[in-house]
């Protein structure tokens, strides 16, 4: 795609990036479009520059003056057409930004978004650009480089840029079951300079049967439709219920390398009367696992959120639609629709931790999601008899919580700064190790040590961290 190849030199020679756009559009215009409102940044945008020119041509898609822009190459590349000396994109082209600081990662090309507003609802064959499930992802992907990587539902390519932007040279495999997907996504590849990529049409891990890949990653159709409605495909897979995260997860580790990672977002049911931890615990197999709900809402606050996504509210099939629904749920007695993080690594001996976490973390969540399933091998391994010295975490807080003036707390709580933010009441023994443990000395003596100044007895002592130091070595206070 050779005319692809130099829009690629013009989008970068514009300075069409991230950080280009961010400072053409300012605080206020910036803010405003995150909110999907134009209006300041029409505003903003109306100098003249070439930034200027393209951000208002691909991001906030309205016409600019063929003179503004190259585009007799825009329109050999397919990206636009003109008509009465004005251009008009014919698809979105989205500057990405890279997950670890200020650097441009690439492209991403997509369907015109349709907006609240417009008049119309997408395609059942459009493809997406970025978003804030893609960003979500793409900050919890793990940070180390792979040898190849399987972007599975790749729609515009996002996840599959940001990954061969880690791992140069990377083989690349992108598969979805929309054709129009990929088309985009080979686009995506070139303007982000990703060589090699294959595309592969099916579904699930169909199109790559028999092969292993070191990362699996996937924002895939997860959104929980009734049945015989009208099929999104970048959103919908047709399968009944949350089966299509539970398949992936169920087959992840048949298709990872040892020690291989599988990262994805999804959705899942509450169901009456069965814990949610118990429902999607049971979907892990062969690797270890931490999975992390992030939200959860109820039925109708799901229903109504994907019909605002589709641009369906006002319509003539609003209620029918929203009806339907909430036939669905009420048919499999949900209760509650959970949203949150899976990351899976395949593992001879699996650990797993499934929780909720609702509080900002530190991002992005791949630069210690790989310790975090250390912890979790760690804790299972743990016994206080094994020797192996331990080591507090860095940077913890200790915070004592009592009338003023008492002699003792009444709890004491230790805090992360950092990462996960995590706060633990913990008793006096796990208090005194997290200010003597610094890896250096075997946890024997240091218990001994903590005994005798505490007159407790040793064996008590033992027993104790035995029962609560796997759980906080799981949480990351110690390691």
């Amino acid at each position: 795609m050779p005319d692809l190849r130099r829009v690629r030199e013009l989008l970068l020679g514009a300075g069409y990036t991230v950080a280009g756009v961010r400072e053409s559009l300012g605080p206020v215009a910036g803010g405003a479009l995150a909110r999907d409102e134009i209006v300041p940044a029409l505003r903003a945008t109306a100098g003249g520059s070439p930034v200027e020119a393209l951000t208002r041509l691909f991001w906030l898609q309205v016409p600019v003056p063929e003179a503004a822009v190259a585009a007799d190459d825009l329109v050999a590349a397919g990206l636009a057409e003109v008509s009465g000396g004005q251009v008009r994109a014919l698809l979105r082209v989205e500057p990405l930004e890279a997950v670890e600081g200020d650097g441009h990662a690439g492209y991403a090309v997509s369907d015109l978004k349709v907006r609240p507003g417009d008049g119309r609802v997408p395609a059942d064959d459009h493809v997406v650009g970025t978003g804030g499930a893609s960003g979500s992802l793409a900050r919890l992907v793990v940070h180390r480089p792979v040898d190849n990587v399987l972007d599975l539902g790749t729609g515009c390519g996002v996840q599959a840029v940001h990954v061969a932007g880690r791992s140069p040279g990377a083989r690349v495999t992108a598969t979805d079951v929309n054709p129009r997907a990929l088309e985009l996504a080979a686009m995506s590849f070139v303007l982000s300079g990703v060589e090699g990529a294959e595309l592969l049409r099916g579904s699930l891990l169909e199109p790559v049967e028999g092969r292993r890949f070191d990362l699996i990653v996937s924002n895939p159709p997860f959104v929980v439709a009734p049945p015989g409605d009208r099929r999104f495909t970048y959103r919908e897979s047709g399968m009944a219920g949350d089966d299509f995260c539970r398949r992936l997860v169920e087959s992840a580790s048949r298709y990872l390398n040892d020690g291989g990672y599988c990262q994805l977002l999804a959705n899942w049911l509450h169901v009456d009367g069965v814990p949610w931890e118990e429902r999607v615990g049971a979907w892990v197999d062969g690797c270890d696992a931490w999975i992390v709900q992030r939200d959860v809402q109820d039925p109708a606050e799901y229903a109504e959120l994907w019909l605002r996504d589709s641009c369906e509210a006002g319509t003539p099939e609003y209620r029918a639609r929203y009806e339907a629904w909430l036939d669905e749920f009420e048919r499999r007695d949900v209760t509650g629709i959970g949203f949150g993080w899976i990351t899976l690594r395949r593992s001879e001996r699996p650990a797993v931790r499934i929780e909720e976490l609702r509080h900002a973390v530190d991002q992005p969540v791949g630069a210690y999601a790989h310790d975090v399933l250390d912890g979790l091998v760690k804790a299972e391994e743990f016994s206080t008899g094994c020797g192996r010295p331990l080591a507090a975490m860095p940077g913890l807080v200790q915070e004592q919580i009592g009338p003023p003036g008492a002699e003792d707390p009444e709890r004491i709580v230790l805090r992360q700064p950092d990462r996960l933010r995590r706060a633990a009441g913990v008793g006096t023994v796990e208090a005194a190790l997290a200010g003597v443990c610094d890896g250096a000395l075997p946890l024997d003596p240091l218990l001994d040590a903590i005994a005798q100044l505490t007159g407790m007895d040793p064996g008590e002592v033992r027993a104790h961290a035995d029962a609560v130091l796997p759980e906080l070595i799981a949480d990351g206070f110690f390691g």
